[in-house]
This record gives C-alpha cells, sequence and structure tokens, in this order.
C-alpha cells in the first residue's frame, strides 16, 4: 500500500515495477479482486471514455446553450493542416473538449476525477493512442497510472472544485495525466512524478467559478488547457527537466491555497468569471432575475 508519491516512487525502485502495476497490485489488496476482475472495470471506464469522445467530436449542444460544437470546430481547424501548436496537441485538446461538452449535454462521462475535469485524461489518452500507437493493454495501465495520482491527491488534499477550487479538479487531472503520459512514453517512475509536479505547480491558484453554478463556463476550456498543460508537462519531464519541489510537497502547498481561497472562487458560481457582468446575465437568463447573487 502506498499513500504518498514518495512511498509510490520507492515502491516502484524496490519491486523494479511500473506506477501502473502498483496501482493495480493496491486495487486487488483493497477491492479483493483478480487482476482479470481490475483489468475488466478499468476497461469499461475506458469503453465510456472512447463512446464520449466520439459522441462529442460528432457535435453536442447542452441544454442552456452556453457550450458545444467547439470540438466539431478544432476538428476542422486540424484538418485544414496550418495549426500553430501541432496536431498532437490540439489533438489532444480537442478530445477533451468533446468529452466536457458532453458531459454539459448530460450525457455519460467517467470522471477523472471528476465530471468538471473528465476531458483531460481521455483527451491526452487517445491523442497518445494516435501518436504512440499503445496497445490496448497499455492504454489501460495508463488509466492506472492516472488512478495511483488520483488516489494520492484525493487522500491528501482534494479534488474537489467546492473545497479547493479548480486547481483540484482540472489541476489534478492535468497532472495525472501528465504523469501517465510518461510512463506511455517510456520514463522512469520518477520522470512522471517530476511531470506531475511541473504539471500541477502551473494550475495552483485555479479558481473554481463556473458561470450559473453550471459545469460549463469556463469548465470545458479549461479541460483544453489541461490536456495541454500535460503534454508540455510530459515533454518537459522525459526531457530530464525535474521539479525542484518533491511532487508531495507540491500537492500539500495546492491543498493549503485552496484552504485559503475564498468560498466566492470556490465553486458558488459567485466570484471570478460567474461575477461578472456577462456571467450574471447568462445565469439571468437561464434561471431567472429571482436567482441574483448576494
Amino acid at each position: 500500500m502506498f499513500n504518498s508519491v514518495e512511498a509510490l516512487i520507492e515502491l516502484c525502485k524496490t519491486e523494479n515495477i511500473a506506477i501502473s502495476e502498483a496501482m493495480i497490485r493496491q486495487e486487488m489488496e483493497v477491492s479483493r479482486a483478480s487482476r482479470e476482475e481490475v483489468f475488466a472495470k478499468m476497461e469499461r471506464n475506458l469503453v465510456v471514455m472512447e463512446q464520449a469522445v466520439e459522441r462529442g467530436l460528432n457535435g453536442v449542444k447542452s441544454p442552456t446553450g452556453l457550450t458545444g460544437m467547439d470540438a466539431v470546430k478544432l476538428r476542422e481547424y486540424i484538418a485544414r493542416g496550418n495549426t500553430l501548436s501541432g496536431e498532437t496537441l490540439l489533438d489532444a485538446v480537442s478530445k477533451a473538449v468533446a468529452t466536457n461538452e458532453v458531459n454539459a449535454a448530460m450525457g455519460l462521462i467517467c470522471a477523472t476525477p471528476t465530471a468538471g475535469s473528465a476531458g483531460v485524461v481521455p483527451g491526452t489518452l487517445f491523442a497518445m493512442k494516435t501518436r504512440l500507437n499503445p496497445t490496448r493493454e497499455q492504454m489501460i495501465e495508463f488509466l492506472f497510472t492516472t488512478g495511483a495520482f488520483g488516489f494520492i491527491v484525493a487522500n491528501n488534499a482534494s479534488i474537489s472544485g467546492a473545497a479547493g477550487g479548480c486547481q483540484a479538479e482540472v489541476g489534478s487531472a492535468a497532472a495525472m495525466a501528465a504523469a501517465a503520459i510518461v510512463e506511455m512514453a517510456g520514463g522512469t517512475p520518477e520522470m512522471s512524478a517530476h511531470a506531475f509536479s511541473i504539471c500541477l505547480k502551473n494550475m495552483l491558484g485555479l479558481v473554481c467559478d463556473p458561470v450559473a453554478g453550471l459545469v460549463e463556463v469556463p469548465c470545458v476550456k479549461r479541460n483544453a488547457a489541461g490536456a495541454s498543460n500535460a503534454i508540455v508537462s510530459a515533454d518537459m519531464a522525459l526531457a530530464g527537466v525535474e521539479s525542484r519541489i518533491p511532487t508531495d510537497e507540491v500537492i500539500e502547498a495546492m491543498y493549503k491555497i485552496g484552504q485559503t481561497m475564498p468560498s466566492a472562487l470556490r465553486e458558488t458560481g459567485r466570484g471570478g468569471l460567474a461575477g461578472t457582468k456577462t456571467g450574471q446575465e447568462m445565469k439571468e437568463r437561464i434561471f431567472g432575475s429571482k436567482t441574483t447573487t448576494h
């Protein structure tokens, strides 16, 4: 069992195993299930992710009209072949957006680690599928690697926007994805930890300010930024760049920042973008003028 990144990396070094394998073993122990059962459950999550991405790329709109069809625009832009940030990165972005648009349209998604941050992990995973050509088993292992880091964050800090701001949701999701990308690309467990740290550090202090209290604006586009951050952080770690602050301390810093964040910036829909003139107008249009912010 591990409950910190330090313990996780030490376990991987001692046993000479990957992070995904450490998580599989822990899940087997906790759930008292066989390896086949644990793998099958994670594969079901993968199938849900695949279906959400496909549906989103075909085009969906939310009931409120606040979000939808941006994933389609991104795919059309990629197809024109003149992107600035590169096809792999935008592939991840489009699939992250697709997933969150499905969530906003009341579709089925897999919370990774939350519904509001559900696009980052599948967005990056399916972009890496195109870039690295992994086996089905390696794709499932990718999810176990994200799960290992998500487990640590959830038990030592928070993955809730209401408790810790969007840094705890999209920030955690992006960092989880960065670590898994590194492992899939052949990096060491230590590199995965550095990728996680670099990525989460880039999103410290990110507030949770959903317009009208809905997981749409700016949530969908933040998943796009999270996917981008994850890939860049993974590249940095694979290049040998290291985080000067240990991963567990980065997680602790995120937790403490969340604790000091005003409630108006923690999923209440009162501050930040939600509190802007346009944000309030959107809220009134959707829910009526009686739901004014106090």
